[in-house]
């Protein structure tokens, strides 16, 4: 009978779980190869492509997801804009976990990992590596921070709460200045390689595309994951602010869009979009994916007023500008280096692991962190007072 109680008790393995585990143990074996027998055996890398998907998505595709931990707590603490505070502890939890597991995959893509903290003490001003090294660490302790009376507020501690919190708008203002620098140098690394890279993707202005592409991906993701959220945790879905958040984001991939287009029309890239081959079909499967089909969803009010139509156009902007990415860090080299990348089973392991373990810890904060602000119960309104009888006595 104990026995029988005890299984009972056993956390129930759904097919979700099921999935997780198996990712999960994938990717430890992965693991296990890559630092027993290095990069050689667990990528397709070399010296013609020393860069590939742990760089190409896990560093900057994650950097741009997780930034809408910057972008809300700008518009909450900076602007005001206080109607958005409810979904402002997870987007911060997002966008800590996001930078948190990007340094965990540098931690893979480096050929000394045990080396990554060799920028705090060996300094080299000149080089745009360093300021996106020191950014990162540097805003990844700001997101710490404005995590951090969340976990306070669940052990009770109140006074060192209260401290971080009188403190906030300084924090979120030096997350802004942070977030600003490193989402744009990211871009700028780029600049350095004009013979290497695709005219298609090099351009003076990746540094402010590259900007401007991650406040677009801080209001998608922030759709994202606040549907997710309703859905998965039973909560009410703040359906007023996404539609607000919707209307920004049209105005910010037009923006984008405009500004990407003139570009290549002032370069004369435009023609190597009507040249058939590998390039021009993911460029122009990035610009429908992550601009046109997304604006012109958003630009309905019909599709705004909708969870499903929010929800579609902040996945169609997220995929759009991974696919952005990935075409800048691989696809615009390969033409130039004359190699083809293609990740071997082992990256794209550790990529899934560590994409799963980002919505495993999202899960376990929600469940035991007050994450979400608490739904007010509904007020029942109280019946109306009985009137008393007046009993008239006849003179």
């Amino acid at each position: 009978m104990s026995w029988r109680l005890s299984r009972a008790s056993w956390p129930r393995l759904t097919f979700w779980k099921g999935i997780f585990l198996i990712v999960v143990a994938v990717g430890l074996y992965a693991t296990w190869v890559r630092f027993s027998r290095g990069l050689g055996a667990a990528t397709n890398l070399g010296d013609e492509f020393p860069w590939g998907l742990w760089v190409g998505f896990d560093v900057l595709c994650g950097v741009m997801l997780a930034a809408g931990g910057f972008t809300l707590t700008a518009a909450v603490y900076i602007f005001n804009a206080e109607r958005f505070r409810p979904i402002v502890r997870p987007t911060v939890l997002t966008a800590f976990l996001g930078y948190v597991l990007v340094v965990v995959a540098l931690l893979y893509d480096l050929g000394r990992g045990d080396r990554i903290w060799h920028p705090l003490v060996m300094w080299n001003p000149r080089s745009v590596m360093f300021e996106v090294a020191w950014c990162v660490m540097l805003y990844t302790t700001v997101l710490a921070l404005e995590f951090a009376p969340v976990v306070f507020e669940r052990l009770r501690l109140e006074r060192p709460r209260r401290i971080l919190r009188g403190i906030s708008l300084p924090l979120v203002i030096l997350g802004v200045i942070l977030s600003t620098l490193h989402q744009s140098s990211l871009g700028s690394l780029y600049l350095i390689v004009p013979e290497k890279l695709h005219p298609l993707w090099y351009t003076p202005l990746l540094p402010v595309l590259f900007f401007l592409s991650a406040i677009g991906i801080g209001l998608a993701m922030t759709i994202f994951e606040s549907s997710l959220s309703a859905k998965y945790f039973q909560r009410q879905l703040e359906l007023p602010l996404l539609r607000e958040l919707g209307r920004f984001l049209v105005v910010v991939l037009a923006v984008y869009g405009v500004l990407r287009m003139q570009d290549l029309h002032h370069r004369d890239a435009l023609r190597f979009v009507l040249e058939p081959g590998y390039a021009s079909s993911l460029f122009l499967i990035e610009v429908v994916l992550g601009l046109a089909l997304p604006i012109v969803l958003l630009l309905s009010p019909r599709v705004r007023a909708r969870v499903g139509g929010l929800y579609l156009s902040s996945v169609l902007v997220i995929l759009g500008f991974i696919t952005n990415r990935l075409n800048v860090s691989i696809t615009g080299f390969e033409a130039a280096t004359g190699a083809t990348y293609v990740p071997r089973w082992t990256e794209i392991a550790v990529t899934a692991m560590i994409i799963a373990a980002g919505f495993a810890v999202f899960s376990l904060a929600v469940k035991h962190l007050p994450i979400f602000a608490a739904e007010p119960s509904p007020v029942v309104p109280a019946a109306p007072p009985v009137p008393a009888r007046v009993h008239h006595v006849r003179a």
